[in-house]
């Protein structure tokens, strides 16, 4: 029996939609299945950061803080959904200016779900949406546990070659694909 898993990194996908599709907004359960398509769906993991607030938090980190605990506690209650938090890191100015900030455990939650999965033989394909080559290694042991590989990523936000590589099948967004999963209108006026 066919089972998947689909692990979403939140960053990636976000950039994905704000660059190449005009920050639409997409529903994610319909996403989840039109993903799986006709394989049994284990389960879809989402993973990201909240928001940096400094402190004490402006008004417009506050809200931003609000805006997405809220996005994440609605996606954790979709059927067979789970949010894994990662921690947004502040790491100094730019030369421009703008503050740095680096996403920490995301990836490295991404690959332990993958192998943990694969190696108790709870799936048969993964459908990652990511970008990211600290995947390799998980990946690799995935693929010897018998997993298909199946990457989802962005025209402009290519992934990284060697991800793109070792994927067993590649889809890339297309308009067509995000109008199918886009939310409707009086869901996006509720969130």
């Amino acid at each position: 029996m066919s089972r998947a898993a689909i692990f979403i990194d939140g960053a990636y996908f976000d950039c994905v939609l704000r660059d190449e599709f005009n920050s639409v907004k997409v529903n994610y359960a319909e996403f989840s299945r039109v993903i799986a398509g006709n394989i049994d769906l284990l389960r879809t993991y989402y993973y990201h950061c909240l928001p940096y607030q400094s402190n004490p938090p402006t008004p417009e980190e506050r809200e931003r803080f609000s805006k997405a605990q809220k996005f994440f506690e609605a996606l954790e209650r979709l059927p067979r959904f789970e949010v894994r938090m990662g921690k947004l890191e502040f790491r100094g100015i730019d030369q421009s200016g703008k503050p740095i900030f680096e996403q920490k455990r995301v990836d490295l939650l991404m690959g332990i779900d993958l192998v943990r999965l694969a190696t108790k033989q709870q799936i048969t394909h993964a459908f990652l949406i990511t970008g990211d080559s600290d995947l390799l290694p998980a990946i690799e042991i995935a693929k010897s546990e018998g997993v298909l590989i199946h990457l989802w990523h962005g025209r402009v936000h290519r992934p990284h070659s060697d991800l793109w590589r070792i994927a067993d099948e590649r889809t890339e967004f297309t308009q067509e694909f995000i109008n199918r999963v886009r939310m409707a209108e009086q869901e996006n006026r509720l969130t």
